[in-house]
């Protein structure tokens, strides 16, 4: 963890060695005054004179995130536990992520005490950091949870639910947008069953005046509503959000999934969210109406946080099945998505026609790792080996990473499948390599990768639902539509995410600066960088 026993303010100093000899600064007749330290809080918003450690012991670290670190700390008078999040002010580089800290700070004095919202007891700041001691909650994410369980029933589904909608209720209530509603915003008090469970980050929330509109893009692709994408947008996307949420809990994937920020824009606004597949065939018609009613495209048609709160499958939530929903939502949130299938056959062809020196280190790494010398790899050597490498695993993602090339479904890795990962690992497939993969899956070399081409390439994986796979693979790479896969196609699918827990991850404060998304006429969405 390196820094995880520091304090904040020592983390957010950058390091000096008091052995090493400084260098003498240079003099001059008129010194330049000492720049005055940034000022991030407004005047009379800091709750604690001096320094944060006069007052509170800090400990271990508990969490990091794009601008702040999360540590344990206790009242020294009082002696109990609370969390302090420390923003370095080396990283508030612009005004726009100043203003940022400053309404996160507003926003969470603003609103009222609730079990539901964890509580702010003091912020302050020195002359490095931005410190915020808020409630502390030890029951981990609602999002780890999720994966962990790989379902919901529909009796905690709906308990979960409520809390989250009462939140959005609050929040509007007070003239506030949380704009950044997600599984990974949400943490139980405790790591009990039916623990409280708490909104914890309102990094993005904004004040709003009834009728305003919005237009900056903000949030997780996976949870945007689609006014957002249009850029004029108001309230009502956070019980879109919120709706997204509920369909994750109750199926394990978000209803809206592609392998880049585009693909899963274009999903948004088709609005076509599936109720065929496994497990919504069990699931109950009223939950899939609050689903279909919380997910209305048009925001004036959408209902409102006490709408949905009034819903009668909410209203009977304790009546609502407590049964699970089957082992395929499980099997889901275990494994990469489906599309990763044409991706590990890709990966195999690139292993097979590397050379001998392209290889060399990464068959010495294989003999290193593979401990027992049996010629395969397991998770625990392979989590071990790629740590002694400087490649921190949790075992979780070891495992992902074997299902993710494990041709034959053993949960360990022979030479070939070891290369296909040390290939994800490194990103080491350049052009070449992919011009090398395309061709292969383009039998007739006419330029494109066609149905049954696809389809031949994943009969070799020896799936019985290969053509079904096949199509679901050909509507989400095909981007313009025609069919086929061409080249730049094939390259964008194989430098694009993976996994969407951890695309959702990625996304940690979620404030698009870089993307520009612009809506045509014809409906289709194009985004690319703004210079």
């Amino acid at each position: 963890m390196g820094n995880c026993c520091r304090s904040p303010a020592a983390v957010a100093r950058e390091d000096v060695d008091p052995r090493k000899p400084q260098p003498r600064p240079h003099r001059t007749a008129n010194p330049e005054p000492k720049p005055k330290p940034l000022s991030v809080l407004l005047p009379g918003t800091c709750d604690i004179d001096g320094n944060i450690e006069e007052k509170y012991l800090v400990d271990r670290e508990l969490g990091r995130g794009e601008f702040g670190v999360t540590y344990l700390c206790m009242d020294k008078d009082t002696r109990e536990l609370l969390a302090c999040k420390s923003i370095p002010k080396r990283k508030l580089r612009t005004a726009v992520d100043v203003e940022d800290v400053r309404r996160e700070v507003s926003i969470m004095r603003h609103l009222p005490r609730s079990p539901s919202i964890v509580s702010l007891r003091e912020a302050c700041e020195d002359e490095h950091a931005v410190h915020l001691v808020m409630e502390l909650c030890e029951g981990g994410e609602l999002f780890d949870r999720i994966v962990a369980r790989g379902h919901y029933t529909e009796r905690a589904a709906a308990a979960v639910t409520k809390t989250i909608v009462e939140v959005v209720q609050l929040c509007h209530k007070h003239g506030v947008i949380h704009r950044d509603l997600k599984p990974e915003n949400f943490l139980f008090a405790n790591k009990k069953e039916n623990s409280p469970l708490k909104a914890i980050d309102f990094g993005l929330s904004i004040f709003f005046k009834p009728g305003e509109r919005f237009s900056e893009i903000v949030g997780s692709p996976y949870y945007m509503a689609p006014e957002v994408l249009k850029r004029n947008y108001g309230p009502e996307i956070d019980i879109w959000s919120a709706g997204v949420i509920l369909y994750i809990l109750l199926c394990g994937v978000p209803p809206f999934w592609a392998e880049s920020e585009q693909g899963v824009a274009q999903a948004i606004l088709r609005g076509i969210i599936d109720f065929k597949r496994e497990p919504w065939p069990s699931v109950s018609e009223s939950a899939k109406d609050l689903v279909r009613h919380m997910l209305e495209p048009d925001p004036k048609l959408r209902l409102t946080a006490k709408q949905v709160l009034e819903h009668s499958w909410l209203q009977n939530a304790k009546k609502a099945p407590n049964v699970p929903l089957g082992d395929v939502v499980k099997s889901r949130l275990k494994q990469f998505s489906v599309m990763n299938r044409f991706k590990r056959r890709a990966l195999r062809v690139i292993a097979d026609h590397l050379s001998v020196e392209e290889v060399e280190d990464i068959k010495e790494m294989f003999k290193k790792i593979d401990t027992d010398n049996d010629g395969i790899v397991s998770c625990e050597e392979l989590k071990a080996g790629l740590t002694k490498y400087g490649t921190h695993l949790a075992e979780s993602e070891a495992q992902m990473l074997i299902e993710a090339v494990d041709t034959h479904g053993k949960g360990v890795l022979d030479y070939g499948e070891f290369v296909a990962v040390s290939l994800h690992l490194q990103r080491m497939a350049n052009d070449e390599h992919l011009r090398r993969a395309f061709s292969h899956f383009d039998k007739d070399s006419n330029g494109y990768i066609e149905a049954e081409e696809l389809h031949q390439a994943l009969v070799e994986d020896g799936p019985d639902d290969s053509m079904d796979i096949a199509n679901d693979i050909l509507q989400e790479v095909d981007t313009d539509k025609d069919g086929k896969i061409s080249y730049d196609e094939f390259v964008a699918m194989m430098k694009t995410g993976t996994d969407w827990r951890k695309a959702s991850r990625h996304y940690s404060r979620g404030r698009f600066n870089s993307l520009s998304v612009r809506l045509m006429k014809d409906g289709s969405l194009n985004m690319g960088s703004e210079n």
